[in-house]
Parts: structure tokens; C-alpha cells; sequence
């Protein structure tokens, strides 16, 4: 998973595709190294959503441009919009439901 170093990569990244996945994560977090293979396995099944992830230690503005307080934080946006956000604990269940709700409205 390619990573964003600035807070301007990750508005770019954002505003320039139409399914993106942002994967916020921190150096020292054990659930957020436990959840990324989970989420790459996972969106395999979605080629068209591009993912990427940003490590908030690193990128210290993603935290008040997303309103991100904890790591690990997904955050889905269609069309440069947030469309959902998980945070901590991940439920792979609904997070897959929602997303494939979407996917398939994408596909028609």
C-alpha cells in the first residue's frame, strides 16, 4: 500500500479519483499493522477503489483536516466526499455490506 507524506497528496489524492480509501495509521499502533492486511484482502474484491494510506505521526495536519482523534481511522469517499468512517474497531462485516452496496451501484 503506497503511502502519502503531505496533507496536500492527500487532498490531491482524494479530489483526483472518484473511489478512494484512506487508511490512517500511526508508527507505533499494533491495531492499526493488525488491520491493514485485513483491509488490502478485503479490497481486492474492489479494483476500481484506490487505496492508499497516511501515517498521522508523520502527516501531523491530517488529524484536524479529517477530524481524525484515534488510529487506526478508515475513511471511504465517492467523489471527493466522505462516505463512511470506521475508527479502532473495524467491523470487516459492515464494512464490506457498505462498500458493496456502493460497488454495485457503481457497476450499473
Amino acid at each position: 500500500m503506497r503511502k502519502l507524506q503531505t496533507i496536500q497528496e492527500v487532498v490531491n489524492f482524494i479530489n483526483e479519483n472518484h473511489l478512494v480509501f484512506l487508511y490512517v495509521s500511526q508508527e507505533d499502533c499494533s491495531v492499526c499493522h493488525a488491520l491493514r492486511p485485513k483491509l488490502v484482502e478485503l479490497l481486492k474484491k474492489y479494483p476500481k477503489i484506490e487505496l492508499r494510506e497516511v501515517e498521522a505521526d508523520q502527516v501531523k495536519a491530517i488529524s484536524a483536516e479529517y477530524l481524525i482523534f484515534s488510529a487506526p481511522t478508515l475513511l471511504f469517499f465517492v467523489d471527493g466526499k466522505e462516505y463512511l468512517r470506521e475508527g479502532k474497531f473495524v467491523q470487516f462485516q459492515k464494512l464490506a455490506a457498505a462498500l458493496e452496496k456502493i460497488y454495485i451501484f457503481e457497476e450499473k
